[in-house]
């Protein structure tokens, strides 16, 4: 059990091998202007700024009212951004970053902005690493029933790392803010075949992990509770796939 705990504090609950570019493989990418995003607009198209691509939207409550909101992903679509290089992986590289954009509807017709983010979704930076989104955002980003949304990002190296991770965010708008209320992330060394999982609510404070491997995955789960409960909105999290989840998990 202990290289499987060992793995698990390193992985699933700080996080430390997901966030990790692989060495030797980061490049320098091309400087970005970011835009500025339309303060109020009649639909989804109203809200892709020049240069810039809508990738996915999603529409469904995210606010108190019954009126339809819009959850947009969009690209940037510079090919300056496109980098060609001799190294491993894909070239040429595509480095266009994105951003989410929130935006609520209106009652007297049309939507407007209630959030930026240019951090959750990590900026490609190494072409040995795999697509965050895996390439379907459809299936990455999602709103629930309840009126919350969540963000579904993914690490996966071609070379130089023996770690696969998959995280998914879970915000709800509260107390002023899209807040975060769950994260549950999976770890696997492809190596090893050990795994490590977590799954926290931040609003009970409860948390579950479990350890184990792809042979054996029916390992029992062990409750924790957060050290420290405070409120995590969208815009305090940064990069999603370097995020320090708050969970801490003793031998």
């Amino acid at each position: 059990m202990g290289t499987l705990r060992a793995i698990a504090a390193a992985t699933a609950w700080l996080g430390a091998a997901a966030s990790s570019t692989v060495q030797g493989q980061a490049f320098d990418v091309p400087p970005v202007q970011w835009p500025a995003v339309a303060e109020r607009a009649m639909s989804v198209q109203g809200f892709v700024p020049d240069g810039w691509r809508l990738e996915h939207h999603v529409e469904g409550r995210l606010d108190d009212d019954a009126r339809p909101d819009l959850l947009i992903l969009l690209r940037m679509q510079d090919p300056a951004n496109i980098v060609e290089h001799d190294g491993l992986g894909m070239s040429p590289f595509d480095t266009n970053p994105r951003m989410l954009v929130i935006a609520l509807a209106d009652p007297d017709g049309g939507y407007r902005r209630a959030l930026v983010d240019r951090a959750l979704i990590p900026r490609p930076e190494s072409p040995v690493m795999d697509d965050v989104l895996q390439d379907d955002p459809a299936h990455a980003i999602r709103i629930a029933d309840n009126r919350a949304f969540s963000v579904a990002l993914h690490s996966w190296a071609s070379a130089g790392s023996w770690f696969t991770s998959r995280r998914s965010f879970t915000f709800r708008w509260q107390d002023g803010c899209f807040r975060l209320i769950g994260l549950d992330t999976f770890e696997l060394h492809r190596g090893s075949g050990a795994t490590a999982e977590a799954s926290i609510n931040y609003l009970t404070g409860r948390a579950w992990t479990r350890t184990g491997s792809i042979e054996d995955d029916d390992g029992d789960r062990q409750p924790h509770r957060l050290a420290k409960r405070s409120m995590i909105c969208l815009e305090d999290v940064g990069d999603g796939l370097s995020f320090q989840s708050g969970l801490t998990v003793e031998d």
